[in-house]
């Protein structure tokens, strides 16, 4: 895509714009009939097209044309000339998306200047594009606990291939970062990477926004799917796409094509589809809420992200890498953590995940009050809570217990924690807490905390049928 196409039914013309245009430095193919143009866009999309809007003994006029190249080359600038110029054929041609419209006989000077301004816009364009997928390719993953390990090792397995992949998680897991990193280490990397928000579009819009439409005032309109056109098409909370949109999407994920909407185009397309849900699709399937068909289509490969619960040992290097993050970006603080804000972070409860986590960095960074390292002080804490003469405030569940209760519950959670904070590690945690390991195995099995290997790392929890025995 390196030369300018000039399509016109005079030969004289087009011959005379040729030759202005190599003078000035540019290569050019010549077309004198619709047929002609067509075989040389398909052979090679051309940089740039000079479009005459009527074409003598052909099949096609330049309107014609022009809506097929914006359909399947929407990033070739085009610029339309007609020695029958009105307003409202150069308003048809710009609202089909045309560049400029200029009048035979036209000004060479004018000519050569709309022509600059297309193929900068047409570069600038491009290079925005690449900028966005170069921002895509460089989303990392961040961690070091096995079910980090496992997680991205599942991950690997799948780049190279074109199989459809199913993300499960809860919301701020992390989901969209695992499906970027497929895309960065595919062989699509290079290509488009499109979400489709399918929890914050309007039902009554899903189709638009996905198929695109057209309409006699605006022309068309390319959808998301058109956009990711040779790359990867990611269907964010794939649960709250509209029920009648996936029977449409499962035809799209069969025949590879569709219309817009308002449109009688068939649009062919070339995708790789990732989807992600924090749903239990099977349930939502019983309740009539999604096709099973598509389900099915969608949930070739399965991978689970684990909740940050469960990778609580990465919570350090998680935070750091915020900070950093926040500092490049916003100019805040570039602050270490302190070994206490550590430990309290890795045993507070994230319901949010990775995401939570992200925003109590950014926060404690714009609130904080300098260099020094960010201490347990300034996280929020809904638990027991210290105050400033060293004295423990009980919540209200442990202050209405007997002490023998209150004891073995505070034990019980305090354990837990120190375990899944350490990955599972019971050396560490016996070393942490300060018990022989002996001893805490006996603590342990006394409070019916039990450990067992979840999402490739050792989770503590407890045993329901030791919980129902104490009580």
């Amino acid at each position: 895509m390196s030369d300018i196409l000039i399509v016109d039914d005079e030969r004289d013309i087009r011959e005379l714009v040729s030759d202005i245009l190599k003078d000035e430095g540019y290569a050019t193919r010549l077309a004198g009939n619709s047929d002609d143009c067509m075989a040389a866009i398909n052979d090679e999309p051309p940089a740039l097209m000079v479009l005459d809007i009527w074409l003598k003994d052909s099949r096609m006029d330049g309107i014609d044309i022009l809506k097929v190249v914006k359909r399947d080359n929407p990033d070739v600038p085009v610029v339309i000339i007609s020695g029958h110029g009105n307003i409202e054929i150069a308003v048809a041609a710009i609202k089909q998306g045309a560049y400029d419209f200029i009048e035979k006989p036209f000004n060479i000077d004018q000519l050569m200047v709309v022509i600059r301004r297309a193929m900068e816009a047409s570069r600038l364009r491009s290079e925005n594009n690449s900028l966005k997928r170069r921002e895509v390719n460089s989303a990392e993953m961040i961690g070091t606990s096995g079910a980090f390990r496992t997680l991205v090792g599942q991950l690997e397995k799948v780049t190279k291939s074109n199989g459809r992949v199913m993300l499960s998680g809860p919301a701020g897991s992390g989901k969209e970062i695992a499906a970027r990193y497929i895309h960065a280490h595919s062989n699509r990397a290079s290509a488009p990477f499109v979400i489709v928000n399918c929890a914050g579009v309007e039902s009554d819009r899903m189709e638009e926004v996905l198929f695109g439409r057209e309409t006699l005032e605006r022309g068309v309109e390319p959808g998301l799917l058109e956009e990711a056109h040779g790359g990867i098409i990611y269907f964010d909370e794939v649960a709250d796409m509209p029920v009648g949109t996936q029977s449409k999407i499962l035809r799209v994920l069969v025949d590879e094509q569709f219309q817009r909407v308002g449109g009688a185009d068939t649009v062919r397309v070339d995708l790789r589809v990732i989807s992600s849900t924090n749903k239990d699709l099977s349930a939502e399937i019983r309740e009539k809420r999604f096709r099973e068909e598509l389900f099915h289509r969608l949930n070739v490969v399965p991978i689970a992200v684990p909740s940050l619960e469960e990778r609580r040992e990465d919570i350090p290097v998680l935070a750091e890498h915020f900070i950093a993050a926040c500092n490049a970006a916003q100019g805040l603080p570039l602050r270490a953590i302190s070994e206490e804000a550590v430990a309290l972070m890795q045993t507070m409860v994230w319901p949010g995940n990775v995401r939570q986590l992200k925003n109590l960095v950014e926060r404690v960074l714009i609130l904080g009050d300098g260099s020094d390292p960010i201490e347990a002080r300034e996280l929020p804490s809904d638990e027991e809570a210290q105050t400033g003469d060293g004295r423990v405030v009980l919540s209200g569940t442990l202050a209405t217990m007997p002490l023998r209760e209150a004891r073995e519950a505070f034990e019980r959670e305090y354990l837990l924690t120190q375990i899944n904070r350490f990955g599972g590690n019971i050396s560490r945690t016996a070393s942490f807490v300060g018990m022989e390991r002996s001893a805490l195995h006996r603590k342990l099995k006394s409070l019916g905390v039990v450990t067992s290997n979840k999402s490739g790392a050792r989770i503590a929890y407890l045993d329901e049928a030791a919980e129902g025995e104490m009580e």
